[in-house]
């Protein structure tokens, strides 16, 4: 990509996701996905305060279980958001670290060093994790990246996508435009694609479920109809996972663990960790040293539990579709081609939910779902 002026200038492309983010570069005809000084190619959209300083990333990530209370995460549930609003108020409720009411509005209130506090706003929390992108960038590119454009998912409202706009200014970015991740990924899926095809993109990640219905004719795309949930995703299914767990210790050990942070760190990491291995095993064991009382902690999960567990929230992506369908006065047998996008697309069940609601259709697996919205 280039900007117009006197000289092209490069721009990046950042999927600012609720878990994990991802910066690619337009080279070659292609778009290049770049991997991070940890040699991935997603990083999680996890920033940490310790006594030394700041960590982002698999950093912050890592050392979370320790830290509870200064490691934040989850934050682009809070972004443009009231204080008041439901889905604020429900997730302060699971989130380790403290969030408060600054002019009508969700701050993150943590500690920085040394018993030192300060509150910062979403846009400055989510600003951390896109400067360290742009860095990536740069570093990769061997030179100061000034523009990006941004991703945000379909049906973000105007304060959401403000707020979005916000952080890169913030991060110094200059954001030349926010595109929605379902045209991103029908762009990535489709660049050289030739004719006229309807496609349907659905994009279930860490925190937020989209379904977008687009044409796409000889490279021009048209969004035909959006529809999603903006609290649906991966960490909903890693919950109903621990909360199983919290009862099950609960019933086992006579310990309620609901209420310690350090407890439920380990526990949130390694839920995630089964999570991702149920995709391709169908079970796994949790285990975790000394996760209350010196007890070292372990039990079986199998996928047909975790289906189980989850199951309504697995159901529940399908009213969606049908209505992003209706939306675009489409059939089902209209669509040609179904893209899959973010992580929680891998799990089997979704997948099969998908293609039964497809009447036997395959999605197309082309586009790794991690990247497709860059």
């Amino acid at each position: 990509m280039a900007a117009e002026g006197s000289q092209r200038e490069t721009v990046i492309a950042i999927d600012l996701g609720t878990t994990y983010s991802c910066v690619g570069v337009y080279r070659n005809g292609n778009v290049e996905i770049v991997a991070n000084d940890q040699g991935n190619r997603i990083t999680p959209s996890w920033v940490a305060f310790t006594d030394t300083g700041r960590l982002i990333g698999e950093a912050a990530k890592n050392q979370a279980s320790l830290n509870p209370e200064r490691t934040i995460f989850d934050v682009k549930r809070l972004m443009g958001r009231k204080f008041d609003d439901l889905e604020v108020q429900r997730d302060m409720k699971v989130l380790p670290y403290k969030v408060v009411n600054i002019d009508g509005k969700p701050y993150i209130e943590v500690e920085i060093r040394n018993s030192e506090t300060k509150v910062f706003s979403p846009e400055e929390i989510s600003a951390m994790i896109l400067k360290k992108m742009k860095e990536t960038a740069e570093s990769y590119l061997g030179k100061k990246i000034n523009c990006a454009v941004i991703t945000v998912p379909a049906y973000f409202n105007d304060a959401q996508r403000q707020a979005t706009k916000d952080a890169g200014t913030i991060a110094g970015l200059n954001v030349v435009r926010i595109i929605n991740e379902p045209t991103a990924a029908a762009i990535a899926f489709g660049l050289h694609k030739i004719g006229e095809l309807n496609v349907l993109v659905f994009d279930l990640g860490g925190g937020m479920f989209d379904v977008s219905v687009l044409t796409v004719d000889n490279g021009v795309f048209e969004v035909l109809a959006t529809s999603g949930d903006t609290h649906l995703g991966g960490e909903d299914f890693d919950h109903r996972v621990m909360d199983y767990f919290i009862e099950l210790i609960k019933n086992k050990y006579s310990k309620d663990i609901s209420q310690d942070k350090k407890a439920l760190g380990k526990l949130k990491k390694e839920c995630e960790i089964a999570k991702r291995a149920l995709s391709n095993q169908h079970e796994v064991h949790v285990k975790i040293e000394a996760l209350f009382d010196g007890v070292d902690f372990s039990e079986p999960l199998s996928r047909a539990r975790f289906e189980e567990l989850n199951m309504d929230l697995f159901k529940k992506t399908m009213s969606p579709v049908q209505r992003a369908l209706e939306d675009a006065n489409l059939k089902k047998s209209d669509i040609h081609e179904i893209v899959l996008v973010g992580g929680s697309t891998r799990i089997p069940k979704v997948q099969q939910l998908l293609k039964d609601f497809f009447d036997g259709k395959e999605p197309c697996k082309a586009v790794n779902p991690d990247e497709a919205a860059v």
